[in-house]
């Protein structure tokens, strides 16, 4: 196997059960990529009570000038019904120009690409005129805890930098060169409780049903619009996701009602002045609703979820500049700079240095026969050289 070869690359990241939290060999074969074009490898096992411990990999080539790290996981998410796979998950086989396995474009093909973008450049030019970095965790996929976040903290601890970041997730929604990812929503959870009084369902006047509480509370978190968007993001969207009240007897009124709910946010708010206006909706919604006609308000509370994503926008125009000229270079597409769809890694990243996201088309990520097409994998790569040699121009400049 020779590291210029991004299939190569990726049948042999793929042949690694990495499934969250399993490191699966995947680092390790990720390290051996690395290591004869001169980088400088650490693992970094992280741990935190309550949760897996995770292994993570942070290779550096160069010293001093702009640094430009790249970043990713290895860590995928379970086959599901691998009998349903047209081809093994963790197999890597090619049929009809398309390479089939678990990880193929989410995202051990973007790892792949730029690895092989690396060895390429390396080969023509020589080192770049700065540092390359890998940041790849192996928790994106997992409750991202042990991994990027703390894998960044190890680094910087230890004296590193970067100028700027790619993130190599499956942004194009249809063909190479669709979009580039320059920001992402924030994202903010929480669960509501309405408490009631438990009764017999034929005796309403003993008991108080929290359900009429929580469908109140719901219809105001969700209506009106939080806004109407703005120029570089889609309107904020909030989405009751459950309501529960744990009660199988169909001639019991439940003593308690839960429903749990996640917002998409964007530039218009913080996390702080998110939370101030869902509060203010619920204590409105509870003060002018009453579970029963002269009954006392819609008693609730509310727990909000760990770990909040903050919204962000990259403006680095170096680094936007010479992404887009490289991908319309390769591809003859002008990529659509967005800030749509989930979060990634990148929201831990923005602390640290500018950063936006480009790797493969996503239409097969998570499914049974997650797949990329062969010529895919050269494109990206190409792409990816291209990008290397004009970030570094750009920076030198």
């Amino acid at each position: 196997m020779t590291a210029t070869d991004p299939v190569a690359n990726l049948q042999t990241l793929i042949r690694c059960p990495s499934v969250t939290p399993a490191e699966g060999g995947a680092l390790t074969a990720l390290e051996a990529m690395l290591a004869p074009l001169g980088f400088k490898t650490d693992k970094v096992k992280a741990s935190e009570a309550g949760t897996p411990d995770i292994e993570n990999l942070y290779a550096r080539l160069g010293g001093d000038g702009p640094h430009l790290m790249f970043a990713g996981h290895t860590d995928v998410v379970p086959v599901g019904d691998e009998a349903a796979w047209t081809h093994p998950p963790f197999a890597a086989e090619i049929a009809k120009g398309e390479l089939f396995g678990r990880g193929a474009v989410d995202m051990k093909g973007g790892i792949a690409c730029f690895v092989a973008a690396v060895a390429r450049h390396i080969e023509k030019n020589g080192p770049p005129a700065g540092s390359v970095s890998f940041l790849i965790t192996g928790d994106e996929e997992g409750p991202a805890i042990n991994g990027t976040i703390k894998l960044l903290q190890w680094a910087a601890e230890r004296g590193e930098r970067w100028d700027a970041c790619l993130v190599g997730e499956p942004t194009n929604p249809d063909s190479l060169g669709d979009m580039i990812k320059i920001g992402r929503r924030g994202s903010l959870s929480g669960k509501i409780t309405v408490h009631g009084v438990q009764g017999h369902a034929a005796y309403p006047h003993l008991a108080d049903n929290p359900v009429r509480g929580i469908l109140q509370l719901t219809q105001a978190l969700m209506d009106p619009p939080f806004d109407g968007g703005t120029d570089d993001f889609q309107p904020s969207n909030l989405e009751v996701t459950t309501i529960d009240v744990g009660n199988p007897a169909t001639n019991v009124i439940p003593a308690k009602a839960s429903a749990s709910f996640n917002i998409r946010f964007n530039d218009s708010w913080t996390v702080e002045t998110l939370r101030a206006e869902i509060l203010r909706r619920l204590d409105a919604a509870a003060r002018d609703g009453a579970l029963r006609a002269g009954r006392e308000p819609v008693k609730y509370d509310i727990a909000w979820a760990d770990r909040p994503s903050h919204v962000f926008l990259t403006r680095n125009n170096a680094l936007i500049a010479s992404l887009s000229s490289a991908v319309e270079n390769v591809t003859g597409r002008s990529p659509k700079l967005s800030t749509t769809g989930g979060t990634s890694d990148a929201r831990f990243i923005k602390d640290y240095c500018p950063v936006v996201e480009f790797g493969l088309v996503g239409q097969t990520m998570h499914m049974v026969d997650e797949r990329v097409a062969v010529a895919d994998l050269e494109t990206l790569t190409a792409i990816y050289e291209t990008f290397i040699a004009r970030w570094f121009a750009n920076a030198g400049s």
